[in-house]
């Protein structure tokens, strides 16, 4: 029976759909969040034919869509970071710019062919293939993407295969289904008796959670397709706790979602699975026989097992799928579902899956670190995955290696299973399990996994992009690991136990990293607000260099550079800093200081340790190769003017540390949009609708011309694309 025990009061619902980028009263921006976007520079790989939508906007975490000449990017996606109002760090999955050409080689038809050869199982329909860029490898592909629907081979398991073809060669690239699933014999019923939430229609109850968002539960009565009943009782009280009762599986789906809702709410303050207050379906008793469940996206289907008398709705298969609803929903597209990306996909939801077990605190299905284990896929008792020892599955990886990446996502997921395991738990003999560590790594010491799930959310919540991976040789910062840690001082503080401990879980799994490095006595952080900077003959220009306490007490700081280009000088104001407090860096170019770039070590000394950044310093134009356009140029309402210099006598190749610097008088510069062009037609936005009311343009925009022939006539294009204010072009120097 029932117990009529009252969960959690309504949930009021949020309105659906992404958050607008805040507009001024003057126009709509022409790139949505372009004042972050231009704020975060280079950390984003951005070209001139890129454009941004903003995906989900919260707390801080802004995360955008890419499209490249108007295709869509997949890996293209970005999250910028704020604090109080103000530009804090960014991720990106982009090694480099991207710069291809767009055409296709490969016609759609004969892509939709390949891709119909790929699926394996019964055709419904074969989609149109979209052309896009494919950057899930951190660089960008011209590629075709077809979606075949259909059934899988057992002829009950829905079916949406993605197919990613080269659009230039017409070979497979990759493919994944976008029906999440997960095999097993079941094992009856799992939860016991629960209270779970119905709404009163009239003189009976339906199966529907008023405090979740809505979510109902319902029957299929064992059919793949049409209707499926919403469960209606008369006197609110559900199932008898065997199979035989139809009521009795739907009681664990709809406590399997009420669970999960609420943990993702009450620990991690995000509002159910969409993040919108909205209830998850649930679909129980789907086909014949089945032995599956799945997540489509929308909603949970459960079969009923073997015999249709072992329902697969156990409480860590209904937190394992529905958080790949989390995933997906966190970051666009969700984490690729291959390689490295795809392990962290899928260990994420045997995080999470495990951690609803725990937060639910059922006597009856205890929470612990196996996966799968009430549902007896083996036929033998034994769980699918081991989070503690991955290996003992005979197929997850406990370790990372360079194969790691090539193996099934539900294996290479192993490595991060392992690391969450220990830095919850700890290494070596435990409650769960008897966690070993890789090689020759350090004992690992738990923090417990109230920490340990918070570190990992707050990773994917405001790090990951959809191709982080374990190991990452061309952009190490867009790792598990670069990101958990960035998580930890987050939630914790720099080089906090909690820090430690992520490093040391990671080490303990053979993923390496270039980390902070952490120190027992006194010791601080020193970062640079950038790490290059641009000088003409006879200019300076400032970068900020800013210490941070991270253990002890605050000692002295002594600033000093190392060897600097020929005609360039470093200063220091103050030379010496209090560690907390910041110095400002002035480099300064001699008059006749010839072109040349060169990295300038920084380094920051104190009694207890000594600390170096890299500071790349590149010295711009000579006489010859620099242009002034001072003749003032009126900037008329809604109008598009241009104004042009001419170098004729430059013998040096244009660099890509050049600079055009640009003065305008202009009472809302969020209206302009100003472009350099060069003299083969090459455009280069330099301001795009960016500093919304801010007064006037006078800055230096640095600018990579180096595919440029320096010698020509150039133009500086302003356009005003807004109405109600008007402006002057006073004047504008390009340095090549």
């Amino acid at each position: 029976m029932r117990f009529a025990v009252a969960l959690a009061g309504a949930i009021a619902l949020a309105s659906g759909g992404l958050v607008a980028t805040a507009t001024t009263a003057s126009a709509a921006p022409v790139t949505p969040g372009s004042s972050l976007i231009d704020q975060a520079g280079s950390a984003i790989k951005k070209s001139d034919k890129d454009r941004y939508a903003v995906y989900s906007n919260k707390n801080g975490i802004v995360r955008y869509t890419r499209t490249y000449d108007g295709l869509r990017v997949y890996g293209g996606d970005l999250v910028i970071r704020t604090k109080a109002g103000k530009y804090a760090g960014a991720s990106a999955g982009l090694t480099k710019p991207l710069s291809l050409a767009t055409k296709p080689s490969v016609t759609a038809e004969r892509a939709a062919a390949t891709a119909k050869s790929e699926f394996k199982g019964t055709i419904t329909k074969a989609g149109q293939p979209e052309l896009f860029v494919d950057a899930s490898s951190g660089l960008g592909k011209l590629s075709w993407e077809t979606v075949i629907t259909g059934w899988q081979p057992d002829g009950q398991t829905p079916s949406r295969f993605h197919v990613i073809s080269d659009a230039l060669s017409g070979k497979v690239v990759g493919s994944y289904d976008e029906i999440e699933n997960i095999a097993g014999t079941g094992d009856s019923i799992y939860s016991g008796e629960v209270a779970i939430e119905s709404t009163q229609a009239g003189e009976s109850y339906n199966l529907v959670d008023p405090t979740r968002g809505g979510g109902l539960t319902c029957d299929m009565n064992n059919r793949t397709s049409g209707t499926c009943t919403t469960f209606t009782d008369a006197d609110n009280a559900w199932g008898n706790g065997t199979p035989s009762d139809r009521q009795s599986a739907a009681v664990d789906a709809h406590f399997g979602a009420a669970v999960t809702f609420d943990y993702f709410k009450d620990v991690h303050g995000r509002n159910g699975i969409f993040g919108d207050g909205r209830g998850v379906p649930s679909r129980v008793h789907y086909g014949n026989a089945y032995v599956n469940a799945f997540w489509d996206g929308a909603q949970m289907t459960y079969g009923d097992g073997t015999g249709n008398a072992k329902p697969l709705v156990a409480l860590d298969v209904a937190g394992h799928e529905m958080s790949h609803g989390v995933t997906e929903n966190v970051v666009p597209g969700g984490l690729t579902y291959s390689g490295e990306s795809g392990g962290l996909n899928e260990a994420t939801s045997d995080i999470f899956g495990s951690m609803v077990e725990f937060y639910a605190n059922s006597t009856e299905d205890a929470g612990d670190y196996d996966i799968g284990e009430k549902i007896d896929i083996n036929g033998n008792g034994s769980p699918l995955r081991y989070m503690y020892n991955p290996t003992l599955d005979g197929r997850s990886h406990g370790c990372w290696s360079t194969s790691t990446r090539s193996v099934d996502v539900h294996y290479s997921s192993g490595v991060a299973n392992h690391f969450f395991f220990n830095l919850a738990e700890g290494s070596g003999a435990t409650p769960y399990g008897t966690s070993p560590v890789c090689g020759s790594a350090d004992s690992v010491t738990g923090i417990g996994k109230e920490k340990a799930e918070k570190i990992w959310f707050r990773a994917l919540d405001a790090y990951f992009v959809s191709n982080t991976g374990y190991v990452n040789t061309t952009t190490p910062g867009n790792t598990a690991r670069a990101y958990s840690l960035a998580a930890a001082t987050d939630l914790y503080g720099l080089c906090s136990t909690e820090y430690k401990a992520v490093q040391a879980s990671w080490t303990s799994v053979n993923v390496a990293g270039n980390d902070e490095e952490c120190f027992d006595g006194n010791a601080f952080a020193l970062t640079l607000s950038a790490d290059s900077t641009s000088v003409g003959p006879g200019e300076s220009k400032t970068v900020t260099a800013t210490t941070a306490l991270v253990n002890g007490e605050a000692e002295e700081i002594t600033f000093t550079a190392g060897a600097t280009p020929a005609g360039v000088t470093v200063s220091f104001e103050p030379a010496t800093v209090t560690a907390g407090s910041s110095t400002t860096i002035t480099v300064s170019a001699d008059p006749e200081a010839t072109r040349v770039s060169a990295p300038v070590t920084i380094t920051a000394t104190a009694p207890s340790l000594t600390r170096s950044k890299a500071l790349t310093v590149s010295v711009g134009s000579v006489a010859a190769c620099t242009a002034t356009n001072s003749t003032a140029l009126p900037l008329p309402d809604l109008a598009t003017v241009e104004n042009t210099v001419a170098l004729t006598e430059c013998a040096a190749t244009a660099s890509a540390s050049s600079s055009v610097e640009v003065h305008i008088q202009h009472t809302y510069i969020g209206d302009l949009v100003v472009s350099l062009i060069a003299p083969d037609g090459t455009a280069y936005v330099l301001h795009n609708r960016a500093g919304g009311s801010n007064d006037n343009i006078d800055q230096s925009f640095p600018v990579n011309l180096s595919s440029e022939t320096a010698n020509g006539t150039w133009t500086l294009r302003v356009q005003d694309a807004a109405r109600a204010d008007t402006g002057t072009l006073t004047s504008w120097t390009l340095s090549v």
